[in-house]
């Protein structure tokens, strides 16, 4: 649960629906589609209270290293405590990775030329300032990503103005912010069945659209492209929404109820396709020797990846390297006795393939 504890930018919510987002053994059993942060923090407690795990869980711990021992057959993991520096180990028969693939401590940030000379306000969504004021604010948004497209609409009410800076664009498309289907359903039938129901939908829809997309590369392209441009309008650019990729070459960006497109229809965001040329002290010069004014720039750049954690593996004090071995169905790791790490799918819901 780290992301929707640590993470606090504004907006910040799943792009995968919660029906399959959701775990298996106990249903997501809300409306939200694509639910907030707070909800999903919420339902991770609450899940994690009913199953009898919270009690066993030790917080503050950074997981340094962990050591098998052929000898004994167990493993020994070390920690440090954060808020005292003191050192605590753990030994076990079994080790299981279930740490995703974020480095939490810090987030990608290219070096931009000239950003000491920015004079205003300069955040990265994954350490964002509790107190940071934008209202009437002119902000620019660097990224294309979940994050960005995320981002823009939920301050796009506030500020004085929104841009969303990419270099390249992503495939964007508009998903119902609630299952009125499932609202309906539910007053007819039992809320179990309908959630099971919606999430056994949504998971054979999922499916579906990516099948479709690497059978038919082109006309799955034009189905998402026609999709955007019902929202934002015919007069709009249509070259912001056009990724030189074929669709789920790389992920897809959700927004819920089209809001981003709805705020670039209305004025109060826009979007430019261009490259960075340098910080200035007033904002960013792009490579066509345009300015973009700003008080504020987001670096929606991205996440720095690691593997268990950051932590290390040895084999009876023998340095291992994760990325020298073979894994099976991304669970089993090639020569690794008693471990498992839990790594889910790339092109579905993370839960999906970790249940």
């Amino acid at each position: 649960g780290d992301t929707w504890d640590l993470f606090r930018y504004p907006g910040i919510r799943s792009d995968s629906d919660m029906f399959s987002f959701g775990y298996g053994f106990r249903p997501w059993n809300e409306l939200q589609v694509l639910a907030d942060g707070p909800s999903i923090r919420n339902y991770i407690k609450e899940t994690a209270d009913e199953f009898g795990v919270s009690q066993h869980i030790h917080y503050g711990l950074t997981i340094t290293d962990a050591d098998w021992s052929s000898e004994e057959k167990i493993w020994t993991v070390t920690a440090v405590q954060e808020s005292s520096g003191d050192t605590a180990t753990f030994r076990s028969r079994f080790l299981i990775g279930c740490t995703g693939y974020y480095n939490y401590d810090q987030g990608y940030l290219p070096e931009f030329p000239g950003m000491d000379r920015f004079q205003g306000t300069c955040v990265h969504p994954q350490q964002w300032p509790e107190d940071l004021d934008y209202r009437d604010k002119k902000v620019v948004v660097i990224g294309s990503g979940a994050t960005a497209v995320t981002l823009v609409p939920a301050m796009a009410e506030e500020t004085a103005h929104i841009t969303m800076l990419q270099r390249s664009p992503s495939y964007i498309f508009s998903v119902p912010a609630y299952d009125k289907l499932s609202e309906w359903l539910d007053r007819v039938l039992p809320s179990g069945w309908v959630y099971r129901m919606a999430r056994w939908r949504n998971i054979k829809l999922q499916r579906l659209i990516y099948v479709l997309a690497k059978k038919y590369p082109d006309f799955t392209r034009k189905l998402l492209l026609s999709n955007v441009k019902r929202h934002v309008g015919k007069n709009f650019d249509m070259t912001h929404f056009q990724p030189v990729y074929q669709p789920w070459d790389e992920r897809l960006c959700a927004v819920p109820d089209a809001d981003l497109f709805r705020d670039l229809r209305e004025g109060k965001a826009d979007i430019v396709t261009d490259h960075i040329d340098t910080f200035t002290e007033n904002g960013i010069r792009l490579k066509s020797g345009r300015e973009l004014e700003a008080d504020i720039i987001v670096t929606a750049t991205g996440l720095n990846l690691q593997v268990l954690g950051g932590m290390s593996l040895s084999l009876d004090g023998e340095p291992l390297d994760v990325s020298e071995r073979m894994t099976y169905k991304g669970v089993l790791i090639e020569g690794v006795p008693n471990m498992a790490w839990i790594f889910g799918y790339t092109n579905a819901s993370w839960t999906l393939k970790a249940d």
